[in-house]
């Protein structure tokens, strides 16, 4: 497997897709690691299948499942977890090293939670009563040539843009920003976190560094736009899933010792809320 630091770098979301199948050993090497990648750093159990619909069921997909925003035939990784207090940082946590996976393999993915109609393949996972269904991707080969709906997506999600080093990550207190000089290695871990994805770009994530120490307290900053969470699916939530994935793949990627512990924090954190934290 590639680099996950490069991967990271890699990864754009794809709406489009072309009409090339998966080869065999492609799609052997994805469902092998779906059907391996069932825990995250907080326990929660979760499943992840590979769909491919038929012609008749793709039709209603298009139509109903994605509200038209997934363009061609793709495959789609749906995924369910068992609906604890930490599944929504679990499953955004897994969901994204299946992503980051299908990037080292060359194909597009994007993820799907608010333009996403569940029921539509629930059915086809066997969703329980126990588990939620966060977030799914479309797989598949990129096209080439863009749609007007991949554009404006993109551009109403502002999926260039990124906020500035200074504005996500802090040292000991949120009055003073982080200098990448004094965090060495964990800098390309910050980054990394920085390129995440995040429902409508809005990277919730504030990261505090304590002084002379390396221990990272990860914390949401939420958006009013996400207040309210979509039938007990918090999307936010999915989102630190997301953060945490890419600065724990690129620290062990470099080889830095670490590990999630659930520590809490004194520190004033008015309007945020500490999710976990990553202590060497």
């Amino acid at each position: 497997m590639s680099s996950m630091i490069e991967s990271i770098r890699m990864r754009t979301s794809s709406r489009s897709y072309d009409k090339r199948p998966l080869e065999p050993e492609k799609r052997k090497q994805i469902e092998d690691y779906l059907s391996s990648n069932k825990k995250g750093p907080f326990g929660s159990t979760m499943r992840f299948q590979l769909f491919n619909f038929a012609e008749r069921e793709q039709s209603q997909t298009e139509n109903l499942g994605t509200y038209g925003v997934i363009k061609g035939r793709p495959l789609f990784i749906v995924g369910a977890v068992t609906n604890t207090d930490k599944a929504m940082e679990d499953y955004g946590y897994c969901m994204e090293k299946n992503i980051l996976v299908a990037t080292s393999l060359g194909l597009g993915t994007c993820w799907l939670g608010g333009f996403f109609k569940r029921s539509a393949f629930a059915k086809r996972i066997g969703l329980t009563p126990h588990e939620v269904m966060p977030a799914a991707s479309p797989l598949g080969y990129t096209a080439q040539k863009k749609t007007l709906t991949d554009s404006l997506f993109k551009f109403l999600a502002r999926s260039k843009t990124r906020k500035p080093w200074q504005e996500l990550f802090y040292s000991n207190d949120f009055n003073t920003p982080l200098i990448k000089s004094d965090v060495e290695r964990y800098a390309t871990c910050l980054e990394a976190v920085r390129l995440a994805p995040s429902a409508s770009n809005q990277q919730p994530w504030r990261i505090l560094r304590e002084e002379g120490n390396n221990t990272f307290h990860f914390y949401l900053r939420r958006a009013k736009i996400y207040a309210k969470s979509i039938r007990r699916i918090d999307l936010q939530k999915v989102d630190m899933g997301i953060a945490m994935c890419h600065f724990d793949l690129a620290a062990r990627e470099l080889g830095l010792k670490g590990n999630w512990q659930d520590q809490g924090t004194r520190i004033s954190s008015e309007g945020k809320e500490c999710i976990m934290s990553w202590k060497e």
